[in-house]
């Protein structure tokens, strides 16, 4: 089978924290990436599942922004993170 080169970018931290699991679980990472792959073509769909985060939707962030506005401007009362277990 003949092999081509795939390239992209990745944040540093990232690349060198999947180089060292992947070296954990004896393998490199283009070896993790074409398992991906080959699961990804035989599947046709994403291995996991791929989700976003919920904190990030357009209606909380604009609620947030709006509390900040309201703080801003005097209104309401700021108070502190309570951190539970």
């Amino acid at each position: 089978m003949a092999q081509t080169m795939v390239n992209f970018r990745m944040d540093e931290e990232l690349k060198a924290s999947m180089e060292q699991v992947c070296k954990e679980m004896g393998m490199s990472m283009t070896t993790a990436f074409t398992i991906f792959a080959t699961r990804v073509s035989k599947e046709r769909r994403i291995p996991f599942e791929v989700s976003a985060d919920p904190f990030y939707s357009e209606a909380n962030v604009q609620r947030l922004l709006s509390a900040v506005a309201d703080l801003n401007a005097g209104k309401g009362v700021e108070h502190d993170l309570i951190e539970v277990e």
